[in-house]
């Protein structure tokens, strides 16, 4: 038998083929209805109760948010703030994908939306927590109230970037509310900083935000998706952390799922194809990839990538963490490297939309930052990839040679002031203008 038949062979025994998958089977390894052991409703009618015991603040949704509510899945509402945002960015983007940051502002242009790119946030320490166990619950506790706090003094609600970030903050929110001691250890140290305990009514990932609205990103869609067939993955620590607190949508897979980035994708115009592994991490995991990594290149080749290609003949793979596109996208090389030649895209759901929209492939979505051959996918919804990297490889040269300024989301340094600002002394800009100036 030829290598390549031996190969065949062993992926028929390791993976059903889609006509051969019971999918009422696979629906039942997940518990649809399902909750943190107090419940999120009451973790957050008990966060009301301490703002009126003056315990802590809490950094409300206003109606200049204009939010939008959506069910999660045990059908209490959610609301998802739309403007004015300030966006808690995730260290694996900025540092790994970086063009799934900048296309998210860049939607955000596009769309209108009033936000702050904060230059003062820190990590939150989700490395310490999920990877080595280093920290602490007062640590954790005070990244979460520092953060929230900088939000909170400027009155920008906060979006988190970060899949990890996003379940990791929800974990400490119910920690904060249901156990005293914590509160009581954390409280001093705040108050040393000239700060107070901030909780934000409602913890809200990006790919919520994103969700929300791309319908209205459809309307300024450039490329026609509807022949591309994409396979999704959500990312485990976005519903499988404190899981009763994300949105869900009777239009996606019938409510079963969460609502991003399938919803995102379905409204973009594009096909969705099922796959049998949907469920599964994409291995990255975070203790494996430092300690296993050969396991995470493997799993995520072999339990994702492979069933998304041969089960649902998908020509992208869209996800929305950040762990996750690094996985699925840099894993491939390795089966490369082994005969299993896959090479499926691998994109943030941001950078789906913004390039769907008509977004710069290098400047925007940097697409040169992946691994697998996200030029093949983009040729074949139709974008001048030649010209436009032609014109970004000028570009370079012509900063390099001093020739042109560097081009910006947005104006740099426009709020500097409003950044720096203590809390008795924010100016509120517009503009670059405060406001009822000439």
């Amino acid at each position: 038998m030829s290598q390549e038949r031996k190969i065949e062979e062993e992926l028929k025994d390791a993976f059903p083929y889609s006509d051969q998958v019971n999918w009422e089977e696979v629906y039942q390894r997940v518990i649809y209805r399902y909750s943190t052991p107090h419940g999120v409703q009451h973790v957050k009618e008990e966060l009301h109760r301490l703002e009126d015991r003056g315990e802590l603040i809490v950094h409300h949704i206003r109606p200049y948010n204009q939010p939008t509510e959506y069910q999660t899945i045990n059908g209490e509402p959610k609301k998802i703030p739309t403007t004015k945002l300030w966006h808690h960015k995730s260290c694996g983007q900025c540092g790994h994908i970086p063009g799934y940051p900048t296309s998210v502002f860049w939607i955000m242009n596009k769309l209108e939306t009033d936000y702050v790119d904060e230059p003062h946030q820190t990590s939150c320490t989700g490395w310490n927590y999920h990877a080595s166990g280093a920290s602490n619950p007062v640590a954790l506790a005070g990244v979460f109230a520092r953060n929230f706090w900088r939000s909170y003094e400027i009155d920008y609600f906060p979006l988190i970037h970060c899949g990890t970030s996003f379940g990791h903050y929800k974990e400490i929110r119910n920690m904060l509310v249901l156990h005293k001691e914590v509160r009581e250890k954390l409280r001093p140290i705040m108050r040393k900083l000239d700060m107070d305990i901030v909780v934000p009514e409602e913890i809200v990932h990006y790919s919520e935000w994103m969700f929300v609205k791309s319908k209205e990103a459809a309307r300024q869609r450039k490329y026609d998706l509807s022949s591309i067939k994409a396979a999704v993955h959500t990312p485990c620590h976005v519903y499988k952390l404190v899981p009763d607190d994300t949105i869900y949508d009777p239009s996606v897979f019938q409510g079963r799922r969460p609502a991003a980035p399938t919803g995102t994708v379905i409204n973009m115009g594009a096909k969705i194809v099922d796959y049998s592994t949907w469920w599964d991490c994409c291995g990255f995991g975070f203790r494996h990839i430092l300690t296993e990594r050969e396991f995470t290149r493997s799993f995520a080749l072999f339990k994702k990538v492979i069933p998304a290609v041969e089960e649902g003949h998908a020509d992208v793979f869209v996800t929305s963490d950040t762990g996750c596109v690094t996985t699925l996208d840099k894993s491939q090389w390795a089966g490369k490297a082994h005969g299993l030649n896959y090479n499926l895209p691998v994109l943030a759901d941001a950078q789906f939309v913004a390039l769907a929209m008509g977004a710069d492939p290098y400047t925007i979505g940097q697409i040169h930052w992946h691994a697998t051959d996200v030029e093949g996918f983009l040729r074949k919804v139709g974008v001048p990839v030649d010209e436009y990297k032609e014109k970004f490889n000028q570009y370079l040269q012509d900063l390099k040679e001093g020739k042109a300024d560097p081009n910006y989301l947005y104006r740099p340094h426009r709020k500097i002031d409003y950044y720096l600002a203590l809390p008795d002394r924010v100016k509120w800009l517009k503009g670059g203008k405060q406001e009822g100036s000439s």
